[in-house]
Formats: C-alpha cells, sequence, structure tokens
C-alpha cells in the first residue's frame, strides 16, 4: 500500500503543473515591448490622386503552430495625427508591389485591412492567425517626412481549446493520484458497513 502512496505522487505532480500551466495561460505571458523608430510617409496636398502608401518588402509569415496559441500583437505608434499603420494579406504585394523606397502605386482603399488602417487612431490590436501579413503605412494629408516612435506589446495566451484540455488532464490526473492514495471502494465499504 505505501508503494502505491509513493507512485501516486508522479501524477498528483503532472496534473498539478497542468493546473499550473492553464492558471498561468488564463493570465497570459506578457513580453517585453519593442520599441522602434519608423519614417512618416509625407502625403503633401500636392499628391494627385491620393497619399501613396508604404509597405514592408517581406512577409510576416506566422506558422501553423500559431493555432494553439493566442497571441495578440499591440501596435501603438506617436504620431497619430501625421500617420496610420495597418497590417494585409501578403497577398497584396502582388498587386500593389513595393519599390526600392518601399512605396506602392495603390493607395489606402486599395487594400483590406485585417487591423488597423487610415480609420484608426493611434493603435490597435493584431491577433496572430496562420499566414502571410504586410505592414503598411501612409501620411495623413498635409504630412510631411518625419519619424515616430511605434511601440509593439505581445501578449501570449494558449487558445481556449488547449487550456480546457490541459485542465481536463490535470484535473483527471489529481483525481486519480488521490484515487491512488486514499481508494473509493474503502470509504465506500467503510460507509456501508456502518
Amino acid at each position: 500500500m505505501s508503494m502505491v502512496r509513493v507512485l501516486s505522487v508522479l501524477p498528483g505532480f503532472v496534473g498539478f503543473v497542468c493546473l499550473i500551466l492553464v492558471v498561468g495561460s488564463l493570465l497570459g505571458v506578457e513580453l517585453d515591448s519593442t520599441r522602434v523608430e519608423a519614417t512618416t510617409v509625407p502625403c503633401l496636398d500636392d499628391d494627385v490622386g491620393g497619399c501613396p502608401v508604404g509597405m514592408t518588402s517581406s512577409d510576416f509569415h506566422v506558422p501553423w503552430g500559431f493555432n494553439l496559441l493566442d497571441v495578440e500583437v499591440n501596435i501603438e505608434w506617436s504620431e497619430p495625427l501625421k500617420a496610420w499603420i495597418g497590417v494585409v494579406d501578403a497577398s497584396f504585394a502582388e498587386s500593389c508591389p513595393p519599390d526600392s523606397n518601399g512605396l506602392t502605386t495603390c493607395e489606402a482603399e486599395d487594400f483590406e485591412f485585417i487591423a488597423g488602417g487610415p480609420s484608426v487612431d493611434d493603435s490597435f490590436t493584431f491577433t496572430l492567425e496562420p499566414g502571410d501579413y504586410r505592414f503598411t503605412s501612409a501620411g495623413r494629408d498635409g504630412s510631411n517626412l518625419d519619424d515616430q516612435l511605434v511601440t509593439i506589446s505581445t501578449t501570449i495566451h494558449m487558445a481556449a481549446t488547449g487550456e480546457i484540455l490541459l485542465a481536463l488532464v490535470g484535473i483527471l490526473l489529481m483525481v486519480g493520484a488521490v484515487e491512488m492514495i486514499y481508494p473509493i471502494k474503502l470509504f465506500w465499504k467503510k460507509f456501508v458497513d456502518a
């Protein structure tokens, strides 16, 4: 009987760790913020046909493994009156390719924004889903060439289905460990005999 009690420590410990991971996921893990200095794309009054839109030169790839996580990226910029920032699907790089300066021939209306865009004031949250993305930016009417500070902060949680499954496994392991130490049959027998 004492050997069974010693062996019950392992599933009890693993179940406890599973439940701690679920609590940690519910609270979330916040990574250190990153600050980047970015150039504001000028949009002068004499720009015919609207303001030019800048685009990153390479795709931002999110692998399929992010289905198991809930990652939120908050992007905030210091000059909301002068510029906007947005996220689009990488396929827009084919219809609106950026030149060597990172500028496209398209206007804001030509893009379908996944997050951010000209209608957003000074920050937005982008939830990472598997796929390829590009970041875009443009100046607002009358803005000139300038620098602005972009702050990127990330919060990571486990996906809800992962949290539920891990919580169930943790509870079952804890119940199994208790059952190994104090078998329910013995308690039931004592209760019936009493």
